[in-house]
């Protein structure tokens, strides 16, 4: 059976303004055409059985409204007041989309007043004292040029929603992008409900930015392309160092807390990968099947091994400090140190010569400028968000679906976190990459019994 989904999306009224951008409604004149609300595409491209009546009555109820310019928009371009917020942590692309916004805000609809919120949520607050900054198309002109966010960005403020609905009202905002993860959007819908609740008309549009690709229903985040290409050439810095000395152990950090999307991709990228550790994934450390015995068992074949752990990955394994973030994250355990010291200390035990390199570029990964096909996703995010917003929708995300912009319920988005299904395509596909044993744990058949791989 098929699940149903409501992929609804609201609207703060009937658009009846023309919009300010000349397309087409009609096919066959070389002109790109406006996009209608009823146009739609199905989530379920899977079909199991083509004549089942509930398969068919699923996918009617199935369908998501495609992204792009409608020919009436609900705001009057010339009483727009738009605002442009970043949150979370740093991931390439953040000034393209920023960019993107304003310049199709500013050039296509003609939208004068244009503000961006300094650091993050907190840049509402008059306690923290950020002035917002004027934009324009000179002023985010070469943004993309550099990694961050032009805009600064913080962790936390989300829960403070009175405050942010006093400052969008008093600074007279109607338009409000939101750039950040599944934190930021979750918040971002809290924001929209106390707007809706004080019965202003304001369209709040996010904008999916989690480098870890964890949103659910999106195909992509922006930065992931880019996180990727970086997080590859550090595996290939890793495999020279181990393929130069006697057992060498190259050993790479990557991002992902609970979702293992970034090092499986490197994995299969990379071509030198030889173990990839996940969040979705159990392992256990010692044992005949353990990761240990299994490292030792390549070494010995292959006399070198290059090994990818995502940062969420083995946390069963080491103690919880309980601390969050201040996003609301549970702060993780360094699998990578542990992963570092027990490796060294097994080698040891047994009196086998390793030369181990441990590499952790998160930071350099997040900062970086984003790559030619990030940067063309980004600014095509960047504009159908503003399409969204003009047309009057609110409390959705724009993402990339099936290859489509589409508009996201915010709800729906935010729901539970995106993970990589161990008994996927993609997971299968990085343990052809990788040579490694299926599952690295001594006990499988409990493991199977509280089916804990995937849910």
């Amino acid at each position: 059976m098929t699940d149903k989904f409501d992929f609804t999306i609201e609207t703060l009224g009937e658009c009846k303004v023309r919009s300010p951008i000349e397309l087409s409604n009609i096919y066959g004149d070389f002109k790109a055409n406006y996009v209608k609300d009823n146009e739609c595409i199905r989530f379920n491209v899977s079909v199991y059985d083509k004549d089942s009546k509930e398969e068919a009555d699923s996918f009617a109820h199935n369908l998501i409204q495609k992204a792009g310019p409608r020919e009436y928009i609900y705001f009057n371009p010339k009483h727009v007041n738009a605002a442009i917020c970043t949150c979370g942590g740093l991931c390439p692309g953040i000034n393209d989309v920023i960019r993107a916004i304003v310049r199709c805000l500013y050039n296509r609809y003609g939208v004068r007043r244009i503000r961006g919120i300094s650091y993050g949520f907190k840049g509402f607050f008059s306690d923290h004292g950020f002035e917002p900054i004027d934009l324009d198309p000179d002023v985010v002109d070469d943004i993309h040029r550099t990694g961050g966010s032009f805009l600064g960005t913080s962790r936390g403020g989300g829960d403070r929603v009175t405050d942010i609905v006093d400052a969008i009202e008093a600074m007279n905002i109607n338009m409000l992008f939101i750039i950040g993860g599944d934190g930021t959007q979750r918040g971002a819908l809290e924001v929209a409900q106390e707007i809706e609740k004080r019965g202003l008309k304001v369209s709040v549009v996010g904008i999916p930015k989690t480098v870890d690709n964890d949103l659910l229903y999106i195909q992509k985040s922006f930065g992931f392309d880019t996180a990727v290409e970086k997080a590859t050439e550090a595996v290939a810095a890793a495999h020279m160092e181990a393929h130069s000395h006697i057992n060498g152990i190259g050993l790479i950090k990557l991002m992902g807390r609970h979702s293992g999307f970034i090092a499986s991709a490197t994995a299969i990228a990379s071509h030198e990968t030889n173990f990839c550790l996940i969040p979705e994934v159990p392992f256990d450390l010692e044992g005949k099947d353990g990761f240990l015995c299994s490292l030792e068992k390549r070494l010995a074949r292959r006399g070198h091994a290059v090994v990818v752990v995502a940062e969420g990955a083995g946390q069963d394994l080491q103690e919880s400090s309980g601390e969050k973030d201040a996003s609301g994250n549970t702060r993780l355990s360094d699998i990578g140190l542990l992963l570092k010291n027990k490796i060294t200390e097994y080698f040891e035990k047994k009196k086998i010569h390793i030369n181990l390199k441990y590499i952790d570029p998160s930071y350099q990964i997040r900062s970086s400028v984003t790559s030619p096909h990030d940067s063309i996703y980004c600014e095509r995010l960047g504009n159908n968000a503003v399409h969204a917003a003009m047309a009057g929708k609110t409390k959705t995300v724009v993402g990339l679906l099936h290859d489509k912009f589409v508009h996201l319920p915010t709800a729906l988005v935010t729901a539970r976190r995106n993970k990589v299904n161990p008994e996927g395509s993609l997971w299968r596909d990085t343990l052809d990459a990788t040579g490694q044993p299926i599952l690295m744990v001594n006990d499988k058949e409990s493991l199977i019994a509280k089916n804990y791989c995937f849910d």
